[in-house]
């Protein structure tokens, strides 16, 4: 039941440490508004990327990104 797909992001330059995996959610905004209190910071607030969704990019205490995708 996993997905993936390939993109490409303004200031992430291929290859090295560049994977970014993103946790499916009912609403980014909800699990993005929980970041802070837990040690990590909104890279990105959430924004539309169309008829796939919207996302949002976080990093947690240690200063590692993840993506947060809902349909909503």
């Amino acid at each position: 039941g996993a997905s993936g797909a390939l993109a490409k992001m303004d200031g992430v330059q291929a290859g090295g440490n560049s994977t970014m995996v993103y946790f499916a959610c009912e609403d980014c905004a909800t699990e993005e508004s929980r970041v802070a209190a837990a040690g990590g910071s909104v890279i990105h607030p959430k924004f539309s990327i169309g008829q796939h969704g919207c996302i949002s990019i976080v990093s947690d205490s240690e200063g590692n990104m993840i993506g947060l995708h809902s349909m909503q």
